[in-house]
């Protein structure tokens, strides 16, 4: 009785777990960059050649487990045996050729989809900067003079480079659908370059545990058309915050499940400040008041 009410026990849970997994979404699976399709395509190839492995494995031990049985008398029983040429260089020789397989791919996938490798296209690149706050995004766009939190927008078909940093905790940037993770290190500056093959929204998140914050620190990728794109810039543009570093130091506060913000200008120097103000003691509530030579030494070391 108890035996039948583990079995029973063990298929509802079965059934609830697959009831449970149908509405997640498999953001990795369904690509909608070049970056991020060739890292589906890397992940199918792995698994497949591991099944090449696994499979044959499961099926043999339940062929040896049936055959082999108590009832079977008419199983061979050999006791004494030890040892097989043949069957050696079969269980051998097969996982060695996987691992080259995967060896080799993984060491050409390395170098072709190297997040820092910038992405060959026609069309100019669009710079934005990243700094991870306690627990939120930072967007810095250079060239428009625009910052937002956690909303990120760029035009589909444009190469997007990130230069992402960290104000406070290690974190990790990511948008599944576009490409894999980057690091963002207090410190340092990391970059990820990808593109967007279609237009839509697509989850960013923080792949890695930051805080007590960690769980809303989510924010939005925007893939639009080149005009959609300059007419959001010019909407942002009208916003009445400006992103100064007295509002930057408001903003670096840890807080959590922040709200989109949008600020109509940007302090030029706040990201190079951000990564060497761990370095150097020029707090950025101080930025305004350097001198033009400080403010090219802080550009020029970062």
């Amino acid at each position: 009785m108890v035996i039948k009410n583990k079995h029973s026990y063990l298929a509802i849970s079965t059934c609830g777990l697959t009831l449970l997994l149908n509405g997640c979404k498999y953001a990795i699976l369904d690509p909608k960059g070049s970056i991020a399709a060739d890292e589906k395509h890397i992940l199918i190839i792995s698994v497949l050649l591991m099944l090449m492995v696994v499979v044959p494995v499961i099926i043999l031990t339940f062929t040896f487990a049936w055959r082999y049985r108590e009832k079977n008398t008419k199983a061979i029983y050999s006791p004494s045996w030890a040892h097989s040429t043949p069957l050696e260089i079969i269980w051998w020789s097969i996982p060695c050729i996987i691992i080259g397989v995967l060896g080799t791919i993984t060491w050409v996938s390395s170098h072709q989809l190297d997040p820092y490798r910038p992405l060959s296209s026609m069309k100019q690149p669009i710079t934005i900067q990243v700094i991870a706050l306690e627990w939120k995004w930072l967007f810095i766009y250079p060239d428009q003079h625009i910052a937002t939190v956690n909303f990120v927008q760029f035009p589909v078909g444009v190469p997007i480079r990130f230069l992402i940093t960290a104000e406070g905790p290690m974190n990790s940037f990511q948008i599944p659908q576009l490409a894999g993770q980057i690091y963002a290190m207090a410190g340092m500056q990391t970059k990820l370059n990808l593109i967007a093959n279609e237009i839509g929204d697509y989850a960013g998140i923080s792949a890695n545990f930051s805080g007590k914050g960690f769980s809303g620190m989510k924010f939005i990728a925007r893939a639009t058309s080149q005009e959609q794109f300059s007419l959001w810039v010019k909407i942002v543009k009208q916003s009445p915050k400006q992103l100064t570093p007295i509002e930057y130091n408001k903003l670096a506060q840890p807080s959590e499940n922040n709200i989109v913000e949008y600020f109509s200008s940007a302090n030029q120097y706040l990201f190079e400040t951000a990564v060497m103000n761990p370095m150097m003691p020029i707090p950025i509530k101080n930025l305004e008041k350097c001198t033009p030579n400080q403010k090219a030494k802080v550009n020029s070391n970062a």
